[in-house]
């Protein structure tokens, strides 16, 4: 078992990691908070296979426990559904010093964390991801939101959990597809900020090779992010590195109305998108793209998405645009990241040219 601690003055909070947490949640939750109720936000796939051993544990506290689900995937990030939360809350009598529980992936950490940010004006909540994705990288740092019709995650917050809880026995009944998606994460991480780790996941070359050093790699990428979040809580300086891959991976979601691709898949073509244009500006150093495209082809991730219809005009409504200039994540070289400015309108016209 391995623990981080997030050090954010009043908001700082533990990262655990290791086997079987679920069954001990109870015991890690009671000492960071004292609730008189508490309510779990899943999704149906996540509760049939985690819910019990939650449920378990929280029984043994004798407190009220209420269960909210919903469908999985991203069509349930909405604010229909932070609706549906807040009606639920409401009837089961939710109060400030309460606790919500997000119990699930990304989707789930994502609308929950914003739902708990502003049920009340912010009630006390506990991430325990169920995928790899959400263990290395969405459930640490405190990015809460939904997603609008104009764009993904354009509805948010920062608001920290109190605890994040990794039971790395959950990627166990992942399928192999969720588990490449996670993989894009964690390879985003070896290319931002630790060639080291990168080199190690090119040798590891599968998803096995992966799981024979899982607890390790999650704790590099939860320690990598702990660093930055530390460093730039509100995502206006050098946390934004954490965003490589992410502003074409972004359009291609949107683009295919978040059905064919998902936030892995779309943030892989993204980091090879960005290295090219690293590499067409002289920023990165050359053949970086072609590297990354080696480890995501390891890991079966997609390295060529075609996009057609009108994506440019997502661009506009990336969250780093500052006026008319768009603050675009690249790498110099793997391991080293820097935030690169440049007008809209030319990083548009320069990912045409590489597309």
């Amino acid at each position: 078992m391995k623990t981080l601690q997030v050090a954010l003055e009043d908001r700082s909070y533990d990262i655990v990691i290791g086997q079987g947490i679920i069954s001990q949640a109870a015991e890690y939750i009671l000492k960071v908070c004292k609730p008189q109720r508490i309510m779990v936000v899943t999704d149906t796939t996540v509760a049939s296979l985690h819910l019990p051993a939650l449920q378990a544990s929280l029984a043994a506290t004798g407190l009220p426990v209420q269960v909210v689900s919903f469908a999985p995937g991203e069509g349930s990030k909405s604010l229909k559904s932070v609706e549906k939360l807040y009606t639920e809350a409401f009837a089961f009598g939710m109060t400030r010093t309460d606790l919500v529980i997000a119990l699930g992936g990304g989707v789930i950490g994502d609308l929950t964390g914003f739902f708990a940010a502003t049920l009340l004006r912010g009630v006390p909540f506990v991430q325990i991801p169920t995928t790899l994705l959400s263990q290395v990288d969405s459930s640490v740092g405190g990015k809460t939101g939904v997603n609008v019709p104009a764009g993904k995650n354009l509805v948010g917050s920062f608001y920290q959990p109190k605890l994040v809880l990794i039971d790395t026995d959950t990627l166990q009944t992942l399928s192999d597809a969720i588990f490449s998606d996670g993989m894009a994460e964690v390879i985003k991480y070896g290319c931002i900020v630790s060639e080291k780790l990168f080199e190690a996941l090119l040798q590891a070359g599968s998803r096995r090779g992966v799981e024979a050093m899982l607890e390790d790699v999650i704790y590099a990428c939860c320690d990598a992010k702990r660093q930055v979040v530390e460093e730039d809580e509100l995502d206006t300086g050098r946390r934004m590195i954490l965003n490589f891959g992410h502003t074409m991976g972004h359009v291609i979601e949107k683009a295919y109305n978040f059905q064919k691709y998902t936030h892995g898949q779309a943030v892989a073509y993204g980091m090879i998108l960005a290295a090219r244009l690293g590499e067409k500006l002289s920023v990165t150093a050359e053949g970086t793209a072609e590297r990354i495209t080696e480890i995501l082809e390891k890991y079966h991730l997609p390295t060529d998405i075609s996009l057609t219809g009108d994506w440019q005009k997502t661009i506009l409504l990336d969250k780093k645009m500052q006026g008319k200039d768009l603050s675009c994540v690249l790498i110099s070289k793997l391991g080293t990241s820097i935030v690169h400015k440049m007008p809209a309108e030319e990083f548009v016209t320069e990912i045409e040219s590489i597309l």
